[in-house]
């Protein structure tokens, strides 16, 4: 009895005073009630063990009605409201909970009965899916539209190979094999396994990261890893043909440690010459490196020594404060590239300037810089770009046919401060700007989100297709946001296809700053409904209970919530529905999938006089980042429970199809288990957070890892549903690709995990294919 007597006190007491404390911070009474039925229950039971059960079963019988008019029949947020009350009612039947003697009483019987309520309730949740949305992308009018007309399909890459990032200038991650399909995907087995050697090192910021998607030209892959060796391995067997290290080394500065891939040009007018076809580079030491694609050595004409310096004309040049991450657009005779700047690190940083250079020989063509953008001819010696403005970190699409470039713009930083912005920052940041690929002037410029003060940078590349609309054929642009609203314009003038509508945001910024009165919504968004107290979670009602008390005690007027010096909830957080990863498009069936995922993140402004100068900062963008020369720093981090786990209750991530005509959502099922994630390896399909994107083919067939459990999946296109997995020796977040040699079709992974998620670390590429 002195154990149960010990578990009851140890439940009610802070149950009882976390109770106390969320009611005066307006949130639910339960807690309170809970906690003071466990004490009341360990008062009774010394005198009467019988009492005690009956008084017991009324605290179940209430908590199993509270947590079903909150919760409903879903079955992770109703079983962890009862599960440690369950729990203790069923101790309390054993004949060892009390002194009484043993038999069915009238409080046993009672407390039993509510214990198979319980049970039969959860039961019944168990068989049900509360976040699953079953339809169908339908193909029929689409195939026959593509039959009517190919065109949609036609591009410059043979069908066999993989010449861009996003397979070809559009972006589209979309194949034209469909050797592997729906009634066979279940056949495919590891090809080869190949290892770069290059793995995270103890000097590594927390942002080492294996990001890469391979390209495949004439047989060979060409990848990148995190500390920026270029590779070229044999399509068919793996084996390694070159590799070149720009020694790049390590800098405590970076915010980021990667390389989502490298870039390919061949000159038909130099085919079989030394640099005919060539590798560009990008670094995380700022430099532009061209490399032969046949044997890897630097091509000695390009810049100087085979590379262009970055830093040029750069303000605030420190180390590690600018590079570039994602691979450049080869097109027209160019080669262009953005950088990325560090967030948040101080106020005073490098420019976001892209620039063009001329392919052959690495001479600047134009540079356009959103803080200074109608001068684009190239800078003389001894000036510099706008320091500071808006920076494309991520990956932009081409279109050579009208002659434009699709840039994803982010957020100017401190991204939290938006005082002191220009005209010209206010009208690029956070936006999707269309610039004439000869000149580098504006087309067009489409804003995704006014004033963002939330880091919600257009962070992933945009798709091109054409659109079979009522009024005839559009070409598109397809740009996926942070915050789960996917744009679908006219990619020659901005225009939009499916509605965009101006929405009330919420106002109170702290004095120096102010907020957008209104902000954009796109007729196709995957944006997640507000929180609320009852969304909260946790694996047991205590941590359940802080994470309530922790909602209320932030401030959360839904999204777009300004930052505050109180601490704001930021929902979607800056993690981003979608990231980098993007999305994938089919132009037959003009439809996309994609992996939104939903996760909150908190943000607090500290006053830069009140940042002790022992404190740890600039680690990440988690944690406290020092706005160095502004009024404030910023702390971000994920919404945790004291358990490390989030806050909101799950499904955290999603798989998801949705018609690009009509923006309808056909389908979205939960995607991802925790086994990787949790203490016990156990893969339950709870719905998980995950970076990377998907690649479609035209076998009906979509491919994604990024999850957070080590696998890669195939779905079917038309339903969503998950035909076949395969377990990775390493967290799989980067995007997959596919290509075919020798008459065999390929899907190739990288699984290097990601730092700071928390996947497994390591170096392999892994390719797969059909027996034959």
């Amino acid at each position: 009895m002195i154990l149960s007597l010990v578990l009851l006190v140890l439940i009610g007491l802070p149950l009882a005073a976390g109770g106390v404390w969320l009611i005066s911070l307006g949130g639910s009474w339960y807690y309170l009630i809970a906690g003071l039925g466990f004490l009341a229950t360990a008062a009774v039971l010394p005198r009467t063990g019988n009492l005690a059960r009956l008084l017991f079963a009324a605290v179940l019988v209430g908590t199993l009605a509270w947590a079903v008019t909150e919760a409903g029949l879903d079955w992770w947020p109703l079983g962890t409201r009862g599960g440690l009350v369950i729990l203790a009612a069923v101790w309390l039947l054993t004949p060892w909970a009390t002194r009484d003697a043993p038999g069915w009483g009238f409080g046993r019987i009672a407390l039993g009965l509510a214990v198979l309520a319980s049970v039969a309730t959860a039961g019944l949740a168990l068989t049900r899916d509360e976040h699953r949305l079953a339809g169908r992308l339908d193909p029929a009018q689409a195939m026959q539209a593509a039959a009517d007309d190919p065109s949609p399909i036609d591009d410059t890459v043979p069908p066999g190979e993989w010449h861009h990032y996003g397979r070809t200038l559009k972006g589209r991650r979309y194949s034209p094999l469909d050797q592997i399909t729906t009634g066979n995907v279940s056949r495919l087995q590891v090809a080869w396994t190949y290892r770069t050697g290059d793995v995270m090192r103890p000097g590594d910021v927390t942002e080492t990261t294996y990001q890469v998607t391979p390209l495949m030209v004439d047989g060979l892959l060409y990848l990148c890893t995190p500390h920026n060796l270029a590779i070229a391995v044999d399509a068919a067997t793996g084996e390694e043909r070159w590799r070149f290290d720009p020694m790049v080394g390590l800098e405590d500065n970076r915010q980021h440690q990667t390389c989502r891939g490298v870039s390919y040009h061949a000159d038909p007018d130099l085919a079989g010459q030394s640099c005919g076809a060539r590798i560009f580079l990008p670094t995380s030491d700022a430099r532009l490196i061209a490399l032969d694609a046949a044997t890897g050595a630097v091509c000695a004409g390009f810049g100087k020594n085979g590379a262009v310096d970055l830093w040029t004309n750069m303000p605030n040049q420190k180390a590690g404060f600018y590079y570039s991450t994602s691979p450049p657009v080869v097109a027209r005779g160019l080669v262009v590239i953005g950088g990325a700047v560090n967030d948040n690190y101080a106020v005073q940083a490098p420019s976001g300037v892209i620039r063009a250079y001329d392919v052959d020989t690495g001479d600047l063509v134009w540079n356009w810089d959103s803080g200074n953008p109608d001068r684009t001819e190239p800078l003389p010696p001894g000036e510099t770009y706008t320091p500071n403005s808006p920076n494309t970190w991520s990956v932009m699409s081409a279109d050579p046919d009208l002659g434009m470039l699709y840039v994803p713009l982010g957020n100017r930083t401190p991204d939290q401060l938006g005082m002191g912005r220009s005209p010209a920052v206010e009208r690029f940041s956070s936006s999707v700007t269309a610039l004439d690929l000869e000149t580098g002037q504006v087309r067009w410029v489409f804003q995704t989100v006014h004033h963002d003060l939330w880091d919600m940078d257009v962070p992933a590349q945009p798709l091109l297709l054409d659109l079979d609309m009522p009024g005839g054929r559009v070409p598109a642009i397809v740009a996926p946001t942070k915050q789960g609203d996917i744009y679908v314009l006219d990619r020659r003038t901005g225009e939009p296809v499916l509605p965009v509508r101006e929405v009330p945001a919420p106002g109170g910024t702290i004095p120096e700053d102010f907020s957008a009165p209104t902000q954009p919504v796109s007729g196709l968004s995957f944006m997640p409904q507000p929180l609320r107290e009852e969304d909260m979670w946790g694996v047991s009602l205590l941590d359940q209970l802080a994470c309530r008390i922790q909602f209320r005690s932030l401030r959360y007027e839904g999204r777009y919530t300004p930052p505050s010096t109180q601490g704001t909830l930021v929902y979607p957080g800056n993690f981003g529905v979608f990231n980098w990863g993007s999305i994938a498009v089919d132009p037959v069936r003009q439809v996309m999938v994609g992996m939104p995922t939903h996760l909150a993140f908190t943000s607090q402004l500290i006053p830069a006089d009140r940042i002790g100068a022992d404190q740890e900062v600039n680690t990440g963008e988690a944690g406290l980042n020092l706005n160095v020369g502004g009024p404030y720093g910023v702390i971000m981090q994920p919404f945790l429970s004291p358990l490390g786990l989030p806050c909101q209750q799950p499904p955290w991530g999603y798989v998801a199809g949705a018609d690009l005509r009509t923006g309808g959502i056909a389908w979205m099922h939960k995607n991802g288990t925790i086994q990787d994630a949790a203490p016990v390896p156990v893969p339950i399909r709870i719905g998980v957070p995950g970076l990377g994107g998907p690649v479609i083919t035209a076998g009906g067939v979509f491919f994604l890892s990024a999850t957070i459990d080590n696998y890669l999946r195939a779905y079917d296109l038309t339903t969503g549903r998950q035909i076949w997995e395969h377990r990775l020796p390493a967290g799989g977040q980067a995007t997959p690709m596919t290509y075919m040699i020798d008459g065999r079709q390929y899907v190739v992974q990288v699984a290097g995990g990601h730092g700071s998620i928390g996947t497994d670390t390591g170096d392999f590429v892994v390719a797969f294919t059909l027996p034959r």
